[in-house]
């Protein structure tokens, strides 16, 4: 089966081959010997999350303390 690549670096999967992987919508993508190697992964929305705050550099305390400061009451 081949897979074309795009203008646009994207590839399209043959179904015959997807149909083998239900539910899954994200590949872990790498290079390994001359071969792009595609391994499914389930990722839940919290793994989106610490991923997204670590490109954003923030730690957890980060998030505690912004919590934190959300939830005090307005100075009357």
């Amino acid at each position: 089966m081949l897979a074309k690549l795009t203008s646009k670096n994207q590839l399209t999967l043959p179904r015959k081959v997807i149909s083998n992987f239900p539910g899954i919508l994200y590949f872990d993508v790498a290079a390994e010997d001359g071969r792009i190697v595609l391994t499914p992964m389930r990722i839940s929305r919290a793994d989106a999350v610490r991923a997204k705050m670590a490109q954003m550099g923030l730690s957890e305390s980060d998030v505690v303390d912004a919590v934190a400061w959300a939830r005090r009451r307005p100075e009357e």
